[in-house]
C-alpha cells in the first residue's frame, strides 16, 4: 500500500505534485546565482593572486628577494598555477611591470637580427664608428683605439690556418663591437674557401657564408673521430689437450682531419686518454700512425663522403757499415699505401659527428716494375662507424692567420 502511493504521488498529473514542484523554482535560480557569485569569487581570487605575483616580480627586481619570496607564496595559496597563467614583458627601464599582457613585436624582431641591431646601436652612439668603450679609465691605449683593418687581422689571427672558429664565437660574447666584427662575412668566406676549396663559390642555396659554414656538411676538426671494435676469437689448444681459451680482443681506429687536407690514421689497442692529445698536431711520434690526404664528395643524393689516401710515415734507416763489404741478396722495394672511402652523417644533437665504412682497400706498388696490386677488404661488423669526439681543450696551433 505504501509503495502505490508512493507511485501515484510520482505521477505528473497529480495536483499534490504540483503544489511540491513550486517552491523548487526559486531553488532552482538559487543555484544559478550561487554558481555565478562562485564564478566572481574565482575570478576575484585569480585578480588578487596575479597582483601578488607581479608585485613579488617587481620586489625581485628591486633586490628585495625577502620580500618577493612571501608576495610569491600568497600568490600561490590563492592560485597554484599563476605563474603559468600570466604573461608579462619587463620594460627596458624596470618600471611597469606587468602593465602590459601582450608580447612587445619590436623586441622579438631585434633578437631575430641581432647582428643590424649592434650595428644601428653603434653608429646612434657617436658619428664615429667605435667597437666598445673603456669601462675604467686607464693611461694605457685602449683595444678601441685600433682601427677597424687591424682588428680584423686580428680575428684573422684569432681563428688561424686551423679554422679555430669555436674560439672567434667566444670572443664575440665580449660586447657589441666584437660580436659585430665575428660576423664579417670575410671571415666566414675564407674559413669556407678553406674546407671546400673551388665548390663553394656560389652563395646559393645559403643566405650567408657563415649559415654555409654551420649547415653544409663538413667534417670536423676540433676533435677526433673514433670507433671501438671488439671480436672474439679463438685460442691454441692447451698441451693435454683439455682446453681451448677463447681471447676478447679490443682495438680502436682514430681519424683526425686538418683543414689543409691532411688526415691522420690510427689502429691501436690504446684508450683515447692516451692517444687523442698526441693527435693535436701533425709532428706526432707515434710510428704506427697513417698519414695522408683526404677530400669531401657531394654526389647527387645529398650525400656527403671523404675520401682518403694514406700511407705509413716514412722513417730514415741510418746506414749500416757493418756488413758494407757483404752482398745483399736485393729486396724488391714497394710503397704501400690504403684508400679509405667514408661517409659523413649526423647523428643526435650533434651535427656530421659521424662516419660510416664504405670502401677500404690497400695499394701496394712495386717500385722496380712499377706494377700495382689491389686488395679491397669486405666491410663488414668489424668496420664500426666512426663517432666524433671533440677535445675539450683544443686550441688552434697554427702560426699563420686565416
Amino acid at each position: 500500500m505504501f509503495r502505490a502511493q508512493w507511485m501515484f504521488e510520482l505521477a505528473p498529473g497529480v495536483g499534490s505534485s504540483n503544489l511540491e514542484t513550486r517552491p523548487c523554482r526559486p531553488a532552482r535560480g538559487s543555484l544559478l546565482k550561487a554558481a555565478d557569485t562562485k564564478g566572481k569569487q574565482e575570478l576575484a581570487k585569480e585578480e588578487k593572486a596575479r597582483e601578488l605575483f607581479l608585485k613579488a616580480v617587481e620586489e625581485e627586481q628591486n633586490g628585495a628577494l625577502y620580500e618577493a619570496i612571501k608576495f610569491y607564496r600568497r600568490a600561490m595559496q590563492l592560485v597554484p598555477d599563476i605563474e603559468f597563467k600570466i604573461t608579462y614583458t619587463r620594460s627596458p627601464d624596470g618600471d611597469g611591470v606587468g602593465n602590459s599582457y601582450i608580447e612587445d613585436n619590436d623586441d622579438d624582431s631585434k633578437m631575430a637580427d641581432l647582428l643590424s641591431c649592434f650595428q644601428q646601436q653603434l653608429t646612434f652612439q657617436e658619428s664615429v664608428l667605435k667597437l666598445c668603450q673603456p669601462e675604467l679609465e686607464s693611461s694605457q691605449t685602449h683595444i678601441s683605439v685600433l682601427p677597424m683593418e687591424v682588428l680584423m687581422y686580428i680575428f684573422r689571427w684569432v681563428v688561424s690556418s686551423d679554422l679555430d672558429l669555436r674560439s672567434l664565437e667566444q670572443l664575440s660574447q665580449v660586447c657589441r663591437g666584437f660580436y659585430v666584427c665575428a660576423r664579417d662575412p670575410e671571415i666566414w668566406r675564407l674559413a669556407c674557401l678553406k674546407v671546400w676549396g673551388r665548390s663553394c663559390i656560389k652563395l646559393v642555396p645559403y643566405t650567408s657564408w657563415r649559415e654555409m659554414f654551420l649547415e653544409r656538411p663538413r667534417v670536423r676538426f676540433d676533435g677526433v673521430y673514433i670507433s671501438k671494435t671488439t671480436y672474439i676469437r679463438q685460442g691454441e689448444q692447451s698441451l693435454d689437450g683439455f682446453y681451448r681459451a677463447w681471447h676478447q680482443v679490443e682495438y680502436y681506429r682514430y681519424i683526425r682531419f686538418f683543414p689543409d687536407g691532411h688526415v691522420m690514421m690510427l689502429t691501436t689497442p690504446e684508450e683515447p686518454q692516451s692517444i687523442v692529445p698526441r693527435l693535436r698536431t701533425r709532428n706526432t711520434r707515434t710510428d704506427a700512425i697513417l698519414l695522408g690526404h683526404y677530400r669531401l664528395s657531394q654526389d647527387t643524393d645529398n650525400q656527403t663522403k671523404v675520401f682518403a689516401v694514406i700511407t705509413k710515415k716514412k722513417e730514415e734507416k741510418p746506414l749500416d757499415y757493418k756488413y758494407r763489404y757483404f752482398r745483399r741478396v736485393p729486396v724488391q722495394e714497394a710503397e704501400q699505401s690504403f684508400h679509405v672511402g667514408l661517409q659523413l652523417c649526423s647523428s643526435g644533437h650533434q651535427r656530421f659527428n659521424k662516419l660510416i665504412w664504405i670502401h677500404h682497400s690497400c695499394h701496394i706498388t712495386y717500385k722496380s716494375t712499377g706494377e700495382t696490386a689491389v686488395t679491397a677488404f669486405e666491410i663488414d661488423k668489424m668496420y664500426t662507424p666512426l663517432f666524433f669526439a671533440r677535445v675539450r681543450s683544443y686550441t688552434a696551433l697554427s702560426e699563420r692567420p686565416l
